[in-house]
Formats: structure tokens, sequence, C-alpha cells
């Protein structure tokens, strides 16, 4: 299924069904609080292949210090859970909207542990288990297909659990999405991860504001962005409890802050696609091989809607307003 070199093409639908897909996308999209699992599974199949050129294996966001790459920062942003989790050998650990397995397969690798992969995407579940099985870390690394508002697991199943920007951005109720994982965890169990959020310096009278935060929910595929507060009270509502909250945004260096390989410079080719002037290009090119109808029709509008996720991500990034990387630590009590 996968190929060594990512295209900024979808491969989940076959091509002649990429423009009805997107379609389906767009008209999901205004019903997404009811019907928010099609809409994000939609999404996926459209996406995930555009993510793999732009991002790797790791789908996420990173403080970033002066000196590191993004890959670099990437893997620190990985290990920090890990470290927070106390992972070690022998713990079962889910994780939750695993994407392509990327976080799975480099804290299973480092720490030992046994690592399950939850994902209603049943394509990027596929890609999942192969990079597990051609990683060489099948034994350690698993795939469970299901929707994180009905974790399809026994009570009490898992050490401990994570999510990497997964859940407060994708579930349209916060809440049951905790108590699911609650459910799940053993008691003293530690469930840590990163959320996207709306910063307290979000002002919904701003108009501007409220346009930025249209345009994050509408090229990410999400029902509602959480508020720092949103995510805590539903923790605590959920039967957590909480050790730690913060914005890790602020531990990147400022002149690299999150969103830069979003806008900024490019220092490597890998870098390229992602960029800004990567991402022109990409628009471009497509349009040209859409009229040619060398690459199916939807392609180019499907990176225009991650250019807008971008171009947008990088706006709320510059005022302050939005973060994607908002840590929590809680705990399940004895």
């Amino acid at each position: 299924m996968t190929n060594e070199i990512q295209r900024p093409i979808s491969n989940a639908i076959r091509q002649e069904k990429t423009a009805e897909t997107l379609l389906e996308y767009r008209n999901g999209f205004t019903r997404a609080d009811d019907e928010y699992a099609p809409m994000v599974e939609r999404y996926y199949k459209l996406v995930t292949d555009f993510y793999e050129f732009g991002w790797g294996q790791s789908f996420h966001f990173a403080p970033i210090r002066k000196g590191d790459s993004l890959e670099e920062s990437i893997a620190n942003h990985q290990r920090f859970l890990g470290d927070a989790l106390d992972l070690k050998p022998g713990m079962n650990v889910l994780d939750v909207g695993c994407g392509v397995g990327g976080p799975q397969r480099s804290l299973a690798k480092k720490y030992g542990a046994t690592v399950t992969g939850l994902n209603i995407s049943e394509y990027q579940l596929q890609k999942c288990a192969e990079y597990n099985e051609k990683s060489g870390l099948a034994e350690l690394c698993h795939v469970l297909l299901g929707d994180f508002m009905a974790v399809p697991a026994d009570d009490e199943s898992f050490d401990a659990a994570y999510h990497i920007e997964a859940i407060a951005a994708h579930a349209p109720d916060k809440k049951t999405a905790y108590e699911e994982l609650f459910r799940v965890l053993k008691p003293g169990a530690i469930f840590a991860g990163y959320e996207w959020c709306m910063t307290p310096s979000y002002d919904a009278n701003k108009k501007e504001h409220r346009e930025i935060k249209e345009a994050i929910e509408y090229g990410n595929a999400l029902p509602q962005i959480a508020s720092f507060s949103d995510v805590e009270n539903s923790l605590q509502s959920a039967g957590f409890e909480l050790i730690e909250t913060n914005d890790r945004a602020f531990e990147a260096d400022s002149d690299t802050p999150w969103y830069r390989p979003l806008e900024g410079s490019v220092r490597t080719l890998r870098g390229f696609p992602r960029s800004t002037a990567g991402r022109k290009v990409t628009s471009t090119v497509l349009r040209v091989l859409e009229s040619l109808r060398l690459v199916p029709q939807g392609a180019y509008e499907t990176q225009e809607i991650l250019n807008i996720a971008a171009d947008s991500l990088v706006a709320g990034g510059r005022l302050g307003i939005f973060t994607p990387m908002y840590y929590h630590k809680a705990r399940k009590p004895n």
C-alpha cells in the first residue's frame, strides 16, 4: 500500500471518488457535532498522504529550540510524554488517535512498552500496521480500529494512555471522550497528552479571532476547538485527578515558534513541502496536473483546504490565540 516516496495525492480512495469524498467532507462539516465520525474519517482519507508528504509519519507540532530540526523537536516532544507516563517494558499503553504510528513506534522503541494505536481511520491503521512490521516493532506496536468516544476495549485494560493533538480537537463531547479513557485505564494509571486549544488571549468578540478559529476548524476537521478550562473541567468531570497543565508552546525559542515550519525559511528539502513557498508550489502543480487529468479531480482543492489550515494555524500562533500543545497530565485515582 505505502510507497517509499510520498506524493501529495490521496491513495485512500479511488481516484474517481476524490471529488465526491471532498464534497461529502464539506457537507459533513456543517453537521460536525452530529456526524463527526464520518466527517473525520473522510477528512483523513483525503489528507493522510498529503500529511506524510509534508510531515513524515508523526503528524504533530513541537516546541522548537534554536539549532534543533523539526524532526528532533518532534522526537523530544514525544519523549516528554514517555517520561511523564514513566513508560517501561511490560506496560500496556494506549495511543489515542495514533495516525500512521510515528509516535507509537518512537515510544515503543525507546521505552520497550507495548503500545496499541487507536484510530477511527482504517486507512491510517493499515499504514500504521505496515510501518510497524517494516520497522521490526510489530510485537510491541499493535493497532485497534475504533472511536475514542466508545473505545473497543475492556475496563481497566491499559496501564497508561496518551494522545498527541487528538481528543479536544476532534471530540464533539470532550467529557465523554475522557470518560472512555478513564474507563479503560487501570486505577492509578496516568493519562497525558497535548491538546489543540484556544488560549486565554482568544476573544470571541473580535471578528479576526473568530475567523481564524473557524478556519482552523474547517481546515482540520474539528467540531469545536476547546479552551484550557474546557480541557481541565472535562478531565476532572470524567474522574481524573489533574497533576499538571501548561502550554508547552512557551518552551520554544522566540525565534523558532511551533508554527515556524509552516511559514519560515526552508533549511532542508524535506521541509520544503510544508513551508509557505512549498505549499504554493504544490497547489500550482496540482492545479496544472488536474487540468491535464494526470491527478484526480479534487486533489487541488484538498491541498487548498490544507493551505487554509496552515495559514490559519500560523495566524493563530502569531496572535497567541491558539496552541497545539496544551499539555495535561492526569491520574485515575486508586
